[in-house]
């Protein structure tokens, strides 16, 4: 599990449909100069998706319902005071998967809009630019392009030129030195970031069940491996931007799961035991009666999750460069 609304590598490879070729996608264009790059070594090009489009898709009305609105207005102040430039807003979206966050945002802000898409997956970046948005909150033109390579890696120049940097369930998934890379690139650039759904680490379900808590623990144990910051990311962005002289604000913005996204709670309930199970293998004779209760409950509509998220805004200072 990569974060708490994710599947696992090994889910993920299992749902792809078997239509989708492994790497199909755009291929970078002439003269396109690319401002991330993958991990080094060399493996990760042959690594399978890290998720699988169909869970991206399953999740995206509950990312949509659960992200904070009320960040919106302060990032609209910040927006229209920036330098002005030909063109409209440059929006860099960092590990943009099938899209999901451009659909929300793009109609939602003023003015004509260029996206430039970054993801590791060829696959999703050429779902992202096919389901774009093509308008703004007032009708202006909303553009795209797509670039690959692994956004935990920014290059120094990655967002020369931005307008906003966005994110969604990403920075739960970086290491303390790449969201320092990150806060730096952006202080750089002088442009805010819009970064959601990060986890808290918390968990609620109703009806409670006494190894909730022990589920929950594993989990999040699960995510701090290999030195992933899990749900102590936001803590640790929040840092890092205000040591870059940002101005942050975070606002929750949890997934509520009922009745009427019983799919969405299944999927959701057997990558979060599954990943606590991968942590403490000897969970499992009790886990997977755990599991199957819950599911049984899911069913029939008994069961109630609140998955808790945080959404980060961070004002960096304009700078020249940012004009």
């Amino acid at each position: 599990m990569a974060e708490s609304g994710a599947l696992s590598p090994q889910a993920a490879q299992a749902t792809v449909s078997p239509g989708v070729i492994p790497g199909a996608g755009p291929a970078q264009r002439p003269g396109e100069r690319a401002t991330v790059r993958l991990r080094e070594g060399g493996a990760q090009e042959e690594e399978p998706p890290r998720y699988a489009p169909e869970w991206l898709q399953l999740r995206e009305a509950a990312d949509a319902t659960a992200r904070a609105t009320e960040l919106l207005d302060p990032l609209r102040i910040r927006l229209v005071n920036l330098p002005s430039r030909h063109g409209g807003l440059v929006v860099h979206d960092l590990g943009c998967g099938t899209g999901s966050m451009g659909r929300w945002l793009a109609p939602r802000l003023d003015g004509a809009q260029h996206w430039v898409l970054h993801d590791r997956d060829p696959y999703l970046l050429h779902f992202a630019a096919v389901a774009s948005p093509r308008a703004a909150a007032d009708g202006s033109r909303v553009t795209v392009e797509t670039r690959r390579g692994d956004v935990a890696r920014l290059t120094p120049d990655a967002l020369s030129g931005a307008s906003l940097v966005t994110a969604s369930a990403l920075l739960d998934v970086l290491t303390r030195e790449e969201i320092d890379t990150l806060a730096a690139a952006c202080a750089g650039a002088g442009c805010p970031a819009l970064l959601t759904l990060s986890v808290a680490g918390r968990v609620e379900l109703t009806p409670a069940d006494p190894l909730d808590a022990e589920i929950t623990e594993a989990f999040n144990a699960h995510q701090r491996r290999t030195g992933l910051l899990g749900p102590d990311a936001v803590e640790a962005a929040c840092e890092a931007f205000a040591a870059h002289g940002a101005t942050v604000r975070v606002h929750p913005s949890a997934w509520w799961l009922g009745p009427d996204q019983r799919e969405l709670t299944a999927q959701w309930l057997r990558g979060w035991v599954g990943a606590a199970v991968e942590q403490r293998p000897e969970l499992r004779p009790r886990a997977d009666r755990y599991l199957a209760d819950r599911l049984e409950a899911c069913a029939a509509g008994e069961l109630e999750v609140v998955v808790h998220h945080n959404d980060l805004l961070a004002l960096s200072r304009p700078t020249d460069r940012a004009a």
